[in-house]
């Protein structure tokens, strides 16, 4: 069986990118990390870093290894975490994470009823779309992540993950008030191939969405303006910059001059997940805190969010 303690020495030579730092992070001497490091790759029986001069990198067996290292460190400190609150020596924690538009509408109402319902239980919430926030949880830095994926663009099959959907979002077409089209009821994609988009940047699967929505219309839209903030993107559109496709979580506060339309046909769509590490591993307040974000979400009115954003 692999030694876990190598294995939390390894991933932490990995994240800081030096031994000299993953000593002073472990409060160990840099001999003892590179001496765990050795064993470790004795264990295995493959080399699990290349020695750069500029630092070690980790190879294919390293990364894989790590993969699964970080999932079953993060269930060991939730066992202990579980025994401290059985044991009473504490009330209890949930470290949540969540992308803005949540964190702003479902996830601040569900804090809010999870606290009057269970006071004696901690919420901490950060910040971060997917693409983090998921490794982070893994990594067992959170106990409950919030994230989306797309019709379009769906989440891959993860072994070491829960996830339980909360909703799901239409995808709107955003444009300023004096748009040429915004009077009209619905609109085609394709009608929108000459102006400027306003999407995420090249690394989110919002931009991604965005990408594959045009090219279904065929064509390639002409990203002008990149945003990961949707009070960003609203901002611009209703300054006539060019149009978006926004989500119903982000429509909830209106913003004047911002026009919101359909998309004709076949509209993409947003989910909203609510993940974990697997089941078992899952303490009673985050099972408890499951269930409150599951009846928010339930009660939000996806109906009402665009038809409040509609501003002159």
């Amino acid at each position: 069986m692999l030694d876990l303690k190598r294995l939390r020495v390894l991933r932490e030579v990995a994240a800081l990118g030096s031994f000299s730092a993953a000593a002073e992070s472990l409060f160990v001497s840099q001999s003892a990390v590179s001496q765990q490091v050795s064993a470790l790759e004795a264990e295995v029986g493959v080399p699990l870093l290349v020695r750069l001069r500029s630092g070690p990198v980790l190879t294919d067996a390293g990364r894989l290894l790590v993969g699964h290292g970080d999932a079953a460190i993060a269930r060991l400190e939730q066992a202990e975490r579980e025994l401290v609150e059985l044991s009473g020596l504490a009330r209890g924690e949930i470290r949540m994470v969540s992308f803005p538009s949540a964190s702003a509408t479902i996830v601040t109402a569900a804090a809010s009823r999870f606290s009057d319902l269970h006071p004696e239980i901690r919420l901490s919430l950060g910040e971060g779309d997917p693409e983090d926030s998921i490794p982070a949880l893994k990594r067992g830095e959170h106990d409950l992540a919030v994230v989306y994926d797309f019709t379009l663009n769906q989440f891959e099959d993860d072994p070491d993950l829960e996830l339980q959907p909360l909703l799901t979002e239409q995808m709107h077409v955003a444009l300023g008030a004096d748009h040429p089209l915004a009077g009209e009821e619905q609109i085609e994609l394709c009608d929108l191939d000459s102006d400027p988009w306003l999407c995420g940047n090249t690394t989110t699967t919002c931009r991604e969405m965005t990408v594959r929505s045009c090219r279904s219309a065929n064509f390639e839209p002409d990203v002008a303006f990149e945003s990961n903030d949707y009070g960003v993107v609203k901002s611009l559109v209703a300054a006539g910059l060019g149009v978006s496709l926004l989500p119903d979580l982000a429509l909830v506060q209106p913003t004047p001059g911002l026009v919101i339309r359909p998309v004709a046909h076949q509209a993409p769509e947003r989910r909203v997940w609510a993940a974990t590490l697997t089941a078992g591993s899952r303490s009673r307040a985050t099972e408890a805190m499951l269930d409150v974000l599951a009846t928010v979400s339930a009660e939000f009115d996806r109906t009402a969010a665009p038809a409040a954003a509609v501003a002159a």
